[in-house]
């Protein structure tokens, strides 16, 4: 018998009939013996629908009064889920994350989890009830509801998984695992049967959009094997966990990641003097724009053009930055470009295979696209190119790499 931790998110609870039927997933892994914590996201839709009628109240709410009104979606998913376990005949316990004490620091609307009390929890699966748990809430230490932001729910899943020590945390989605690459734009995109932590988590911050960074990185840290499965369809999904031995011996490459919200920032003519990348970074990073790739070049005339990248709906507000910054630091002119993506090779099979770059970018070469800008780190390559190619890219590297054919046991 295992311990079980469940996450279904907003699309899979989205209606009476699909809770009725995550009942029915629920009562089978009981039937087998396992012991179940289930935790919900609200109904898909509502969590707009709140934050609507706070927006129709007040043009700025206050953080404070905003999760104990968002929180409240999960509320209604936790009981009707307990109710349909009841009719099919299990007991099963209803619980908020005040209610658990998930303790949170007291940032609301992005609050951290601190510690889970866990006894009511294991109480509960001792008298054989199954648990069910809102996800993406928590309380503070002075009795205040907070939310945990983006991805909230599966970081509450991954957290209690970890605060349980469970056998596993399966994460239920509306595909059936993580794949090399997007099927929509690969048609044989291969499921993984597994990959590592390190690897999900540079899929996840390249524009894979299965799981969210932070439960990723949660997990890994407290060591808690994550499994993404189909919430309606059967399968053994993808597993992700620590690397093993076996993974030394994969494929090189386990998949591609991409996006195409990217935008790049030139400043030329830069005089090339110690602090200049910081006098026009440091002001980018202070007005809280996340700066991606950034590439220097200096010239024989002691200059040096800065290149980096943004998020596309940052690049108009970093270029009136760096436009104000140009006569201070004695540039030249600024240039921009929004019609650039990214694309990336993940693996951590990298560190044992020679060649990954090379073959890259005679791939891209043979298709006559050109490399803006390259980054790299020990288990990802990736590039910026024109965003028209990045389709025809990402196939013809997913070919090179054959990532359609299954790894050799």
């Amino acid at each position: 018998m295992s311990l079980i931790v469940q996450k279904f998110g907003g699309t899979s609870v989205g209606s009476v009939e699909r809770i009725k039927e995550v009942a029915k997933k629920v009562a089978r892994f009981r039937d087998e013996g396992h012991d179940v914590v289930v935790v919900v996201s609200a109904m898909s839709g509502e969590t707009n629908r709140l934050i609507e009628l706070a927006k129709a109240m007040q043009n700025q709410p206050t953080p404070r009064e905003m999760d104990v009104l968002v929180s409240t979606g999960e509320q209604v998913t936790i009981a009707l889920l307990c109710m349909a376990l009841h009719d099919l005949g299990y007991g099963a316990r209803s619980y908020t994350g005040s209610q658990v004490r998930i303790l949170t620091d007291e940032s609301h609307t992005k609050a951290r989890i601190k510690e889970i009390d866990d006894q009511s929890i294991r109480a509960d699966l001792t008298a054989g009830n199954v648990v069910v748990v809102a996800g993406f809430q928590g309380v503070d230490e002075s009795g205040n509801i907070t939310t945990l932001g983006r991805g909230g729910s599966d970081t509450t899943g991954v957290a209690l998984a970890a605060a349980l020590n469970a056998d596993e945390c399966q994460i239920y989605t509306d595909v059936d695992g993580v794949y090399t690459t997007d099927p929509r734009v690969v048609e044989d995109a291969r499921r993984l049967d597994r990959i590592t932590f390190e690897e999900m988590l540079e899929m996840a911050s390249l524009g894979s959009k299965v799981l969210q960074i932070r439960s990723v990185e949660f997990a890994g840290k407290y060591n808690v094997p994550l499994r993404v499965l189909h919430a309606f369809q059967d399968g053994p999904g993808t597993l992700i966990s620590l690397e093993d031995e076996q993974a030394m011996e994969n494929p090189a490459i386990s998949g591609i990641a991409f996006t195409r919200d990217e935008a790049k920032i030139t400043v030329l003519g830069v005089p090339d003097t110690p602090g200049l990348a910081y006098q026009i970074l440091g002001p980018v990073s202070d007005a809280n724009i996340e700066v991606d790739v950034i590439v220097q070049n200096v010239a024989e005339d002691n200059t040096t053009d800065l290149t980096f990248t943004v998020s596309r709906g940052d690049m108009l507000k970093a270029e009136a930055i760096v436009r104000d910054l140009v006569e201070k630091t004695g540039a030249r002119e600024v240039k921009t470009d929004n019609r650039i993506c990214k694309v990336s090779l993940v693996g951590v099979g990298m560190r044992s295979h020679a060649g990954i770059a090379s073959k890259m970018f005679k791939t891209l070469a043979d298709e006559s696209i050109n490399i803006q800008l390259i980054t790299t780190s020990e288990i990802k390559i990736s590039v910026v190119i024109e965003e028209k190619y990045l389709e025809l890219a990402v196939r013809a590297l997913h070919a090179a790499f054959e990532l359609d054919q299954k790894a050799a046991s």
